[in-house]
């Protein structure tokens, strides 16, 4: 079975943005960046909500298609609101629906492990639901006070196994956790 992974930027208090969605203060340039793009090429297709892809527009991501970084992955965008019509990419699918069933169904489909962009809402949605298997959280050196969470507003407590560390020279640190909901 494949596994989900949610693979995301965190500061030490937590946070995946500001309030406000944006991400300043994260390091953008180093080993680190390196090292998560490469790894995107083992998925070959990424789970995402609404305003994480929509988060992309400014980066080049054009509405109803794949995303520059992730344009070898099937994208699978869950919202209940957003539509993209004729225009929408083949590699791009809107789920609006049976959200849970469609992840297990997923899960069971052939194909590599599934990368969870994001976002906080989401992945506490994911989490609640007992779908995430494991965290690959790229720990940044930095302290937002406040911003959204990497679960959102989950509450849900468990354990989790580390699998594997690396520090980088910058202070960024890539934890790699499994979660063990039991």
């Amino acid at each position: 079975m494949r596994k989900l992974i949610y693979h995301i930027a965190t500061t030490l208090d937590n946070y995946i943005s500001h309030e406000d969605g944006s991400v300043e203060g994260f390091l953008g340039e180093g080993e680190h960046v390196d090292d998560y793009l490469e790894s995107l090429k083992a998925y070959d297709t990424v789970l995402m909500g609404k305003v994480t892809y929509e988060f992309g527009y400014q980066y080049g991501v054009q509405p109803g298609q794949p995303s520059p970084v992730y344009s070898h992955m099937k994208h699978y965008i869950f919202s209940k609101t957003l539509r993209f019509g004729a225009e929408a990419h083949e590699q791009v699918k809107i789920i609006d629906k049976n959200e849970v069933e469609f992840v297990k169904e997923l899960k069971k489909a052939p194909g590599t492990d599934i990368y969870l962009c994001g976002g906080g809402t989401f992945g506490g949605f994911l989490f609640d639901n007992e779908l995430i298997d494991e965290l690959i959280i790229k720990l940044n050196p930095v302290v937002f006070g406040s911003g959204i969470r990497v679960f959102g507003k989950s509450t849900k407590a468990v354990n989790l196994s580390l699998i594997s560390s690396k520090a980088y020279n910058n202070g960024v640190l890539l934890l790699t956790y499994k979660i063990d909901y039991k």
